[in-house]
């Protein structure tokens, strides 16, 4: 079932990102005056195919789903009737072809845009940003915060739940500057960031001791995944861990840092069973399992909750008609250009490039959000959209940014790039898209196989 909503979610989010930008390139053509052949979503060969409109243009949808493509009347590309002359793509100014070109990326944007606004007039639930007592010697305890404190603004930037605090800190971690953190009580702290690195790997707030605080949880367990260490050492749900290896247990968080802390080793656990009543002791090793790099135990069991222990935790983000669409136009152009930054220091190496992902991430992540609820995928779709919009503007030969480029080059130089320019253009960009697609792949598979 997992597997089979991680598929429609990606489906779903896949056709609505490809129609949304080749509308865009549809909509400025037929503005503009050109003919348009075929739009179609997916390449290769049509699984089915339509003709509609005046100029009875073929709507398809092809078997090769990780794009699509507006098809136009072109003279370069097929003899074209006298009659559609004037209405052929290289007969149209520069300016118009640009327009075409640049129409689907916004298009994509625009999207963002109007998802943003959705969800910030709906409200973005989340979570309070209140923090648990930070590891000793990590930048957090040095900056002095404890268990309980809530962050208001990280560098001046307002922080209103969780997410947004990891947002402000994804956003000003690769400066490498002092973080200057407001708390709810009116005081502040300054946070040292200095060699903390965003690397795709590990949670940036966590990499500084920020964690999220979580109330005391009993140490009940509530769920025992099949077939894990758990369940075949003979753990059950409402067992409650009274001790480990002859230490006492009186927290979920106690238990949680024993397993934690001794993968591969045993652990020998007192369990106080309410049927049939008595103690049992059980003997289990937890797997170890690589996280971040670091190697950590699992057991595959969950504590027992109680939602109202949460609610106070529970925090919903929502604005007026005219704000949220403020916001939302922030949100979108903050996101293109964080990940114009993002992309820039991956370039000059002072970012991993472990932060590159690939279809299986996207799928994996669309899946993920559509569980969580419809706001996560709304939420979802806008990032990813904002991100092809961006991607699709780049000055890379075969994307619509490295075609803006030669219309840049027409403009300056007076008359078209020649078509032998364009050739090696395409080859350099086949070759650089190819680069991508294999780092992206490569980091989908390392994270299937890391977790």
């Amino acid at each position: 079932m997992t597997l089979l909503t991680t598929l429609l979610a990606f489906a779903v989010a896949l056709g609505i990102l490809i129609i949304v930008h080749e509308f865009g390139h549809y909509a400025a053509a037929r503005l503009v005056g050109v003919k348009v052949l075929r739009f179609s979503v997916g390449f290769g060969k049509p699984l089915l195919l339509r003709r509609w409109g005046k100029d009875r243009t073929e709507w398809a949808i092809a078997g090769f789903p990780l794009g699509g493509y507006v098809k136009m009347l072109d003279e370069r590309e097929g003899r074209v009737a006298e009659a559609d002359l004037p209405r052929s793509f290289n007969r149209q100014s520069v300016g118009a072809r640009m327009l075409i070109l640049v129409a689907g990326p916004l298009a994509n944007l625009l999207l963002a845009v109007l998802l943003y606004w959705g969800l910030f007039m709906h409200g973005v639930p989340g979570l309070r940003p209140v923090i648990a007592q930070p590891p000793a010697a990590s930048a957090a305890a040095r900056a002095g915060l404890h268990s309980g404190d809530e962050i208001s603004a990280i560098g001046g930037e307002p922080v209103a739940s969780w997410a947004d605090l990891q947002w402000a800190l994804l956003r000003q971690l690769p400066a490498q500057q002092p973080l200057s953190l407001a708390l709810q009580d009116g005081s502040t702290r300054t946070l040292d960031a200095a060699g903390v690195t965003v690397d795709g790997e590990s949670d940036i707030a966590a990499k500084l001791g920020i964690r999220l605080f979580e109330p005391a949880l009993a140490a009940v367990i509530g769920q025992v995944l099949p077939n894990s260490v758990g369940a075949r050492a003979g753990l059950r749900v409402g067992d409650r861990i009274v001790a480990v290896n002859g230490a006492k247990i009186s927290e979920w968080s106690d238990l949680v840092r024993w397993v934690r802390d001794q993968p591969g080793k045993v652990l020998n656990l007192q369990v106080e069973r309410a049927s049939p009543a008595g103690m049992v002791d059980i003997r289990l090793v937890p797997q170890r399992v690589n996280e971040a790099g670091v190697a950590v135990g699992k057991v595959g069991i969950g504590p027992k909750v109680d939602p109202a222990v949460f609610d106070t935790m529970l925090t919903e983000t929502r604005y007026g008609a005219a704000t949220a669409f403020v916001k939302a136009c922030a949100k979108t152009w903050d996101t293109a250009v964080f990940s114009l930054q993002m992309m820039g220091r991956m370039v000059i190496g002072e970012v991993s490039w472990r932060n590159l992902s690939g279809p299986i991430t996207i799928a994996d992540y669309a899946g993920q959000s559509a569980r969580t609820g419809p706001a996560a995928f709304v939420a979802f779709l806008a990032l990813v959209s904002i991100s092809l919009g961006v991607l699709n503007l780049l000055p890379i030969p075969l994307l619509d940014g490295g075609h803006l480029m030669y219309h840049i080059a027409e403009l300056i130089k007076g008359s078209p790039v020649s078509e032998r320019v364009m050739e090696i253009g395409q080859q350099i960009g086949m070759a650089l898209l190819l680069t991508l697609m294999i780092f992206a792949f490569y980091n989908d598979i390392s994270r299937l196989f890391t977790g």
